[in-house]
């Protein structure tokens, strides 16, 4: 399976969110700094996972996004669909260096797939 960027940001962000939303809202710009994403890219991103119910938002001081559901009963395939993305190719593509020289936070679920 080969995704674009697209595809493969909004899983890498909604899997980063899974890992960091425990605490409570997570801000775009904590997740775009850990995963070296556009922050402005996440923006558009998060509003369609918003708009399919993946998500959901808080404003102001202390917010950000939390996962609509559970972590597990939200699948990948969810996460395409409400970027709008069709499958096409990944940066990924399995290499064990294809994040700044260090394997991508998502790297293990493509190698699976």
């Amino acid at each position: 399976m080969k995704l674009t960027s697209k595809g493969r940001y909004a899983v890498t962000a909604i899997l980063d969110l899974a890992f960091h939303a425990r605490s409570g809202p997570v801000p775009l710009p904590n997740i775009a700094g850990r995963q070296g994403l556009s922050l402005s890219y996440l923006e558009q991103l998060f509003t369609r996972m918003r708009k399919a119910g993946l998500v959901d938002s808080t404003r102001g001081p202390g917010g950000g996004y939390t996962l609509a559901r559970a972590a597990p009963d939200i699948t990948v395939a969810e996460v395409i669909a409400a970027v709008d993305e069709r499958v096409d190719n990944t940066q990924c593509s399995g290499e064990s260096n294809c994040h700044d020289g260090e394997q991508c936070l998502t790297h293990e679920l493509w190698d699976e797939l």
